[in-house]
Order: C-alpha cells, then structure tokens, then sequence
C-alpha cells in the first residue's frame, strides 16, 4: 500500500480501496493511457477487477480531483495523475503520444480570455498538436 495514495483519497473523501490504489499507482507510472490501458496494468496485480470497477474509480478520482481525463480532438479519453498545476499537452497527429509541456513562464497569458464573460478562469486547456520526434524522423519524404 501506498501511504501516499492512502492520504489522498482520505483527503478527498474517498475510501481506501485496492482498486483505487492500483488506478493511481498505474497512473503514476503510466501517464496519459486510455481506459483499456489503465484496466490491463491494474489486472496485472489485481486479475478479478471488473472493468466496471475501473470505470467507477476513475470516474470517481477524476471528479474528486485526484485524477485528470484529458481527451485530445479525435482521440479517446486519457487520462493521467498530474493535477492541481496548469500544465498543457503535446499530441502527436500521426502516432497519438502525448506528453506535458509546462504553462508559459510569467504571467500565464492562457488565463487571460480576451472576452471572460463573467467567469472566474481558474484553468486553460491548451492542446499542441504536431508531430513527435520518432514519427518526424520515421517519416518518408515525398
């Protein structure tokens, strides 16, 4: 058992489960995965977990905050452990990996709307999308 994860769903309000345990440890380690990812590495040490119970812890950690879902345009859900700072995404068009990219340095322009209508922003969701070095590199020229 983690002492951390145990602090953190406590904190959240959440009982200390084996299943929630085992979604955050393998969100810890494995960042960004879809749900058929996260169910496979929670199987590997707990083979009886339904998939419904994975659906339920992270619908559960991602509404207490414990977890993110992110969803780049065109993709499946993912979803990573990463919370409570402003981070961004880069997405790879061809292959789909992802990876962070910290927020601007300084004033954080992607809090400013241009029009915020009225809404306290707390959080921007900023998605760069390209190619990642591997797929550049594998490309074939024209």
């Amino acid at each position: 058992m983690n002492p951390d994860f145990e602090a953190r769903l406590r904190e959240a309000s959440l009982r200390v489960t084996r299943p929630r345990l085992a979604v955050l440890a393998a969100l810890r380690d494995h960042p960004h995965v879809d749900t058929d990812a996260v169910l496979a590495l929670v199987r590997g040490d707990h083979p009886g977990v339904s998939r419904q119970a994975v659906y339920d812890v992270l619908r559960a950690l991602t509404d207490a905050g414990l977890v993110r879902r992110i969803q780049p345009a065109g993709a499946t859900a993912r979803y990573e452990s990463r919370v409570g700072d402003n981070h961004h995404h880069l997405v790879c068009r061809s292959c789909g990996a992802i990876a962070d990219v910290e927020c601007a340095a300084g004033r954080a322009p992607c809090l400013t709307a241009s029009d915020d209508r009225g809404f306290v922003v707390d959080e921007a969701e900023v998605v760069y999308l390209g190619t990642c070095p591997d797929c550049a590199t594998n490309r074939t020229p024209n």
